[in-house]
């Protein structure tokens, strides 16, 4: 995709032509690999945008509207208590977490949890 832009440069005006092709990226939530559009970048160099999308369109819309409900709930003084579907980094067991997980960090069932806390603690005595 060809996009044109006029700039002023030393008090005059020229017009630069920019080409974008379509990119594949991969979302830093799911792991998934997504296209990230020429249109797409043109918009993202038309406002200026410096960092290219780090999420899938799903993942993206997943984490608004978690933002939307963490929003709403403290507008509304109600106390939430959320619980998340995960994957147990150690067994692969699905599990719920009462969080919403940090990107890159490995997140645990309970019974994995309790086992490599257990063995912190053998370690921690030891020393």
């Amino acid at each position: 995709m060809s996009h044109t832009q006029v700039s002023e440069s030393n008090g005059e005006w020229r017009q630069m032509e920019r080409e974008f092709a379509d990119r594949t990226l991969k979302c830093s939530d799911c792991g998934n690999d997504f296209v990230w559009t020429a249109g797409e970048q043109a918009f993202f160099y038309d406002k200026h945008l410096q960092n290219e999308p780090k999420r899938c369109k799903p993942c993206k819309q997943a984490k608004n509207e978690r933002l939307a409900a963490i929003t709403a709930a403290q507008t509304s003084g109600i106390r939430q208590r959320i619980e998340v579907s995960v994957q147990c980094a150690r067994c692969g067991q699905q599990t719920t977490v009462p969080f919403y997980p940090s990107q890159g960090r490995p997140v645990f069932c309970r019974s994995c949890f309790l086992a490599g806390r257990a063995a912190n603690d053998a370690d921690a005595e030891q020393h």
